[in-house]
C-alpha cells in the first residue's frame, strides 16, 4: 500500500487477549499496516472483547459502538474475542465489518489486507488456528505475553470460558521455546506466560514445570512471570521454579471463595487448605512472595459466614491484591439454575467490604518493603516536568516510581524504557494501589 493504512486496537479482558492483540497489530505493521492504541482516527479498528461478566459485556458493546462512530461510512470495525463467541446471534445484524470468533482470531490480518486490496474474505473461509500468530513484538506493552495454551476442561458452574474458548488445548513445547528464544534476542526483559488453565498445560511429554525450566534455561538478561494459576496440581516441583533467579516471587493465585461449600459448589478443584498450603510453600522460599487473586462475592447460595470465610482466607494468605467480581449470571451455566441467587444490593455491599479489607492489607504488605532493595523494569519515562523521572514494575508486582535522593525530580533522559534498575524504597504513596517510591542506587 502506497500510503499506510492506519489501524487501532482496543484490548478488553485477560492478558491472554492481550498477547492476541500484539501478535495482530505486529502481523498488520509487517504487511505495511500503521498500527495505534485507541479508537479515534483510524482506517480501521480492531477490538478483541470480553465477556467474563455483564460489566464486561458492556463495555464490548460500548467499545464496539465508540469504533463504528468513529470509523463512519468509510472505516471498518472487526469485532472479535469472546463476547463474539457469547453472543453470535445478537452481533450478526452489528454495524460490524468483520465479526470474527476465537477460533479465527489469527485470520485477521489476512482479511484487513484483503478488504485495503479491494478483495472481500470471510474468515469463516480461512483456516482457523488457536496458536497459529505471529511472534508478538512489544508494540502496547513493555511486558512480552507469551501465550502456552488456550481453553479449559474444568467446566465450572459460574463460567462460559469452556464454551467461548473451547477444550484445552496445549501449544507444542518448541514452538514455545522457539518464540520466548526470538523475543528475548529481541530485547524482551520480561515474559509472561499466558493461557486458561496453564497448570494443566502437556505437550509432546511436556508438563507445565518442563516448560518453565526449559524457558529458565534459555540465556539472556530477563525474569519470567506466571500470570495466572489454579491452585490444584501445583507439587513442590512447582515450588522449586520460584528458587531459580530469574522466576519473579509473585503468583496470581484464583482463589474465588474462602468457603470450601462454595468452592464445592462452583466445582473448583480444590480446597481452602491446599490453596493455603501452596502459598504457604511458596513464602518457604521467599517470604515476600506475592500472592494476587480472584474472588467472586454473591455467588448462589453465599450467606454472611460464607462471605466472612473469603475475608478471613484472603486475610491469612496476606493476599497483595484482590480482583473482585460480583457472580455475574451467565447464560448456559449449571449456576444459572442454582437456588438462593444474591440481590444485587447485597453483592455490592460484600464488594465493597472486600476491597476496604483489600486496600488496607495491600498499603500493610508495601510498608513492609521500606528499606528494601528491588529490582525494577522501568516502563515509562518521564517525557515531560510532571510526574516521576521513571515508573516500572518489581519483581514482587508492585508499581514503582523511581524519585531523586531528595525528594525531587532529575532529567528523564538518564533512564531507559524496558531496562532494569536497582532501587531501594524509601516509602509509599497514596491511593488504592499506593505505589513504592524509591531511589536509584548505583550500579
Amino acid at each position: 500500500m502506497n500510503t499506510p493504512t492506519t489501524v487501532a486496537f482496543e484490548t478488553l479482558g485477560c492478558k491472554l487477549n492481550q498477547y492476541e492483540t500484539e501478535a495482530i497489530a505486529t502481523d498488520l505493521r509487517e504487511r505495511g499496516f500503521s498500527v495505534v492504541d485507541g479508537t479515534h482516527g483510524a482506517d480501521a479498528y480492531v477490538i478483541n472483547s470480553c465477556t467474563v461478566t455483564n460489566k464486561a459485556d458492556r463495555k464490548s458493546r460500548n467499545t464496539l459502538n465508540r469504533a463504528v462512530r468513529s470509523a463512519g461510512t468509510e472505516g471498518v470495525v472487526v469485532l472479535t474475542g469472546c463476547f463474539v463467541n457469547s453472543h453470535k446471534e445478537e452481533l450478526l445484524d452489528s454495524a460490524a465489518t468483520y465479526v470474527v470468533d476465537n477460533i479465527h482470531k489469527n485470520t485477521i490480518p489476512q482479511v484487513l489486507d484483503a478488504h485495503f486490496r479491494g478483495e472481500v474474505v470471510d474468515p469463516n473461509d480461512l483456516d482457523p488456528n488457536v496458536f497459529g500468530f505471529a511472534p508478538p513484538q512489544r508494540i502496547f506493552h513493555t511486558r512480552t505475553n507469551l501465550k502456552i495454551q488456550d481453553g479449559c476442561d474444568n467446566f465450572c458452574t459460574f463460567c462460559i470460558i469452556p464454551f467461548v474458548r473451547g477444550r484445552a488445548r496445549s501449544r507444542p513445547p518448541e514452538a514455545v521455546l522457539e518464540e520466548a528464544r526470538r523475543a528475548i534476542e529481541n530485547g524482551a526483559r520480561e515474559l509472561v506466560l499466558t493461557g486458561v488453565n496453564m497448570s494443566r498445560y502437556t505437550a509432546d511429554g511436556t508438563d507445565f514445570v518442563d516448560l518453565v525450566q526449559g524457558i529458565l534455561a534459555l540465556k539472556g538478561d530477563f525474569r519470567l512471570r506466571i500470570s495466572s494459576l489454579e491452585p490444584d496440581q501445583l507439587d513442590q516441583r512447582f515450588v522449586d521454579l520460584f528458587r531459580h533467579p530469574k522466576m519473579c516471587p509473585h503468583l496470581h493465585l484464583c482463589l474465588q471463595s474462602g468457603s470450601d461449600r462454595i468452592l464445592l459448589a462452583m466445582r473448583r478443584m480444590y480446597t481452602v487448605s491446599q490453596y493455603l498450603d501452596v502459598v504457604d510453600r511458596l513464602r518457604t522460599v521467599d517470604p515476600d512472595f506475592t500472592i494476587t487473586t480472584d474472588v467472586i462475592v454473591g455467588f448462589p447460595g453465599e450467606g454472611e459466614a460464607e462471605f466472612s470465610e473469603s475475608l478471613t482466607v484472603t486475610d491469612r494468605a496476606e493476599v497483595a491484591h484482590v480482583h473482585m467480581f460480583p457472580y455475574s449470571l451467565r447464560s448456559g451455566t449449571r449456576a444459572e439454575r442454582m437456588p438462593s441467587h444474591v440481590s444485587s444490593e447485597e453483592k455490592r455491599a460484600r464488594g465493597h467490604r472486600i476491597r476496604e479489607a483489600a486496600n488496607t492489607r495491600k498499603r500493610r504488605l508495601r510498608k513492609r518493603l521500606v528499606g528494601r532493595r528491588q529490582r525494577v523494569l522501568v516502563e515509562q519515562v518521564r517525557t515531560s516536568p510532571e510526574g516521576p523521572p521513571a515508573t516500572g514494575l518489581s519483581e514482587y508486582y508492585h508499581p514503582v516510581k523511581i524519585i531523586r535522593d531528595d525528594g525531587g525530580n532529575w532529567e528523564g533522559g538518564a533512564l531507559q524504557a524496558n531496562t532494569f534498575y536497582d532501587v531501594e524504597i524509601t516509602a509509599v504513596g497514596n491511593g488504592d494501589d499506593p505505589p513504592l517510591i524509591a531511589r536509584l542506587l548505583s550500579s
